[in-house]
């Protein structure tokens, strides 16, 4: 059966599903909220000007691309952290999490000097008005100062969910989410005495809300009775290179992954460009909503790293296997309601973006393509989850690279804008045909990994209260 789920008692498949929605749940609202700062920025900017909008959406494209590829690096931090919690190494937890905290500014650190770098080349490629580049360079500058913030923050979320406590990470990011409010207006509208910035002012408060994300969640964990066990605060130590080069070698393929994905959705948008403002715009919002809903399998998939990593770390190897499985059904389940749901409703979906009769049209068939790969999405996210559990991240990288853009990009390129497989070019839902196929064949390849990785491990006699 499944991940040998028969060989296990219903009650404690229940029991395990009710731990990993317990560690996912909070992480879920989290990013929503950090989903959310996103669009109150587009929203605030746009009823600023054009110019405003066009600049917080050009910046925050670059900005996002960053992020989320140095997110992976730090992402490392969970197996390891899950391995030695799992393992009972509370000495070691201490360190590794001063370790990841040096890891994440440096991280950090170096993002911050990369979009201070690519300023001149986008300076010279973009050819924007000079109005909109000069907005986009003050966003990018502000944008800039949040990556260590966001990253020490990302080491810090790694070490709370891994000792079981992502609880507080929601709290904070909700607060972020408040107060970034409040800061837009100020700086786009220079109040109290600041300098009125516009649509880049976004960019600004988006830094000053990470810092104040990472610094209330740093408190947290500082004072918190539940992590002083794991002495995290107890000294102070300098960054070791061993450890350092340990997170990055794992981190690396992590990176990778992350990045081939996100680019695979921002080059799509580059490629369809020429199509025209409608199908532009259809692509953006109909690829908008898909990234709302991505949060559900993405949670699960950082749920199941933690908990898989613990159970390895334990030397647990069934109920890791056992894990995998459950996670896997829990985010079809999931997807399959998410299916119907767009089936069901992905007209009234696309009202929410627009009024115009056409872009609902387009947009509402282009969820359809989107129904179709939410089988295939969750499982390749949690099957990715799974395996970074495992400390296995090389192999699902060189699948995510391969599928992504091999199929997902170069079949999307065939079938978009030439007619070598078709009678004509398929436009962009070309693109989303190739998506489709893309995350199919990265589901399978990835669920067949785990699938063969999980079974390998050395399996002990199955446990008396899994099997009663």
């Amino acid at each position: 059966m499944f991940f040998d789920l028969n060989h296990t008692a219903p009650r404690r498949l229940a029991a395990e599903s009710r731990e990993i929605t317990r560690l996912a749940l909070p992480m879920l609202v989290a990013q929503m909220a950090q989903v959310a700062t996103g669009f109150v920025d587009t929203v605030m900017a746009g009823h600023v000007s054009t110019d405003d909008l066009a600049a917080v959406a050009i910046g925050s494209s670059l900005f996002l691309t960053v992020y989320v590829t140095l997110l992976g690096l730090v992402t490392a931090l969970n197996p390891i952290l899950s391995h030695q919690m799992g393992a009972g190494d509370t000495t070691r937890i201490g360190e590794t999490g001063r370790q990841g905290l040096w890891f994440g500014l440096f991280t950090g650190l170096a993002g911050m000097a990369l979009l201070f770098a690519l300023r001149p080349a986008l300076h010279r490629r973009l050819g924007l008005p000079p109005d909109v580049e000069a907005k986009t360079m003050l966003f990018m500058s502000g944008a800039a100062l949040a990556l260590p913030a966001a990253m020490v923050h990302r080491a810090l979320h790694a070490y709370a969910s891994s000792l079981n406590r992502p609880r507080p990470i929601m709290i904070m990011s909700l607060a972020a989410l408040a107060l970034n409010v409040p800061l837009n207006y100020i700086l786009i509208h220079g109040l109290f005495g600041l300098p009125r910035m516009g649509g880049a002012g976004c960019g600004w408060a988006t830094a000053a809300a990470f810092w104040f994300n990472a610094c209330a969640l740093a408190s947290y964990v500082a004072i918190s009775r539940h992590f002083h066990a794991y002495g995290l605060t107890r000294r102070f130590s300098w960054p070791q290179g061993a450890d350092l080069r340990a997170f990055l070698l794992l981190g690396t393929p992590i990176a990778l992954s992350f990045f081939v994905e996100i680019s695979l959705f921002a080059s799509i948008a580059l490629l369809i460009a020429p199509l025209g403002a409608l199908t532009v715009a259809g692509h953006q919002a109909a690829q908008n909503f898909c990234t709302l809903i991505y949060m559900v399998p993405q949670c699960i998939s950082t749920a199941l790293t933690v908990r898989i990593g613990q159970y390895i770390g334990a030397q647990r190897h069934t109920e890791a296997r056992m894990t995998a499985g459950v996670g896997l059904l829990l985010g079809l389940f999931g997807a399959a309601l998410i299916m119907l749901l767009i089936f069901a409703c992905r007209t009234h979906i696309m009202q929410l973006y627009t009024d115009d009769p056409r872009l609902i049209d387009l947009g509402a068939t282009l969820l359809l393509f989107a129904a179709v790969y939410q089988l295939a999405d969750s499982t390749q996210t949690i099957a990715s989850g799974a395996l970074r559990g495992y400390k296995l991240t090389k192999v699902p990288m060189l699948i995510h690279v391969s599928a992504f853009w091999g199929l997902g990009l170069g079949l999307g390129v065939v079938l978009g804008r030439t007619d070598w497989l078709t009678p004509a070019p398929l436009g962009v839902y070309g693109f989303w045909s190739a998506l489709v196929i893309s995350l199919s064949a990265a589901a399978l390849f990835l669920l067949r990994y785990l699938a063969t990785q999980s079974r390998l491990m050395p399996h002990p006699t199955i446990p008396r209260e899994l099997t009663t």
